[in-house]
């Protein structure tokens, strides 16, 4: 209402509300990061799926090997060493140690009917034993020392090694001259690695038997010593000098039997074509 004129009254105070009605906001937006981290695992669990799919026996073994690096030495004694020339299944039992003395295995869940493509190392060692057994198919003496055969592919490339036992031997007794059969499977050996590129590196294992006394001799000269006469005998075999990276030689200190070390089957040479 307006004040009447002439008269001294204020004029009225009109007040005006206004009320705004608060909104959740779609709950504040909170359910989007819940939203986005549940995304983000289902792509990772997929992920993790496919890639159980994609891959083969000898792909997943070669990871598992990857991130086991401090296993390497056990692994020798292990899956993926025994049997002839080496290898197995990635689902075969291990014998690493468990806590309070359990038992595992390296048993992966996969699809089944899974697939993958070959790895560049599988294919490799597989090319090798066919050629090392097309190489030996026509001599029944060196089929027979097939036995002392191990061919494994490892992160660094594929090892051969050369294993003695009670009834074989590469070198003389106490001496780094070879044997006429190990100078024949030395043979069949440059044949399977003369093909494949890489640097080859050489090493000498001995059993922990004593020498005797007044001997100047030591495993660690012997191994080296026969170390280089490997290397000798795969020059004269057709392998070129540029190949070899190295020769080492360990003496009884890596061995392949740990329970006895003066096992025979210590005694072994190592022939690793690097990838």
């Amino acid at each position: 209402m307006a004040a009447r004129p002439g008269s001294n009254a204020p004029p009225p105070i009109i007040v005006k509300k206004v009320i705004v009605q608060a909104s959740d906001g779609h709950h504040g937006g909170a359910w989007k990061v819940a939203y986005a981290d549940f995304v983000t695992a289902m792509m990772a669990f997929f992920l993790l799926l496919w890639l159980l799919g994609s891959t083969d026996e000898a792909q997943r073994k070669g990871l598992a090997d990857y991130f086991t690096p401090t296993l390497v030495k056990l692994k020798e004694q292990s899956a993926g060493s025994d049997g002839l020339m080496g290898g197995a299944s990635i689902t075969d039992p291990d014998n690493y140690p468990h806590r309070a003395s359990q038992t595992g295995t390296q048993a992966l869940t996969i699809p089944r009917d899974a697939s993958g493509g070959a790895r560049e190392g599988a294919s490799q060692i597989n090319r090798m034993r066919e050629r090392l057994e097309q190489r030996v198919a026509a001599n029944e003496r060196l089929r027979k020392l097939m036995r002392q055969v191990r061919m494994v592919d490892t992160t660094t490339g594929v090892r051969i090694d050369l294993v003695d036992d009670a009834d074989f031997s590469m070198f003389s007794l106490g001496t780094t001259v070879l044997t006429s059969d190990a100078r024949a499977l030395l043979g069949a050996i440059a044949d399977t690695v003369s093909p494949e590129t890489g640097l080859i590196t050489i090493r000498g294992h001995t059993d922990a038997l004593p020498w005797r006394p007044g001997v100047s001799a030591n495993n660690w000269s012997l191994s080296a010593g026969r170390a280089e006469a490997t290397r000798q005998s795969l020059l004269r075999d057709g392998i070129g000098e540029r190949r070899f990276r190295r020769i080492e030689g360990v003496a009884d200190r890596e061995p392949l039997i740990t329970d006895d070390p003066q096992d025979p089957r210590n005694r072994r040479m190592s022939i690793l074509l690097s990838k």
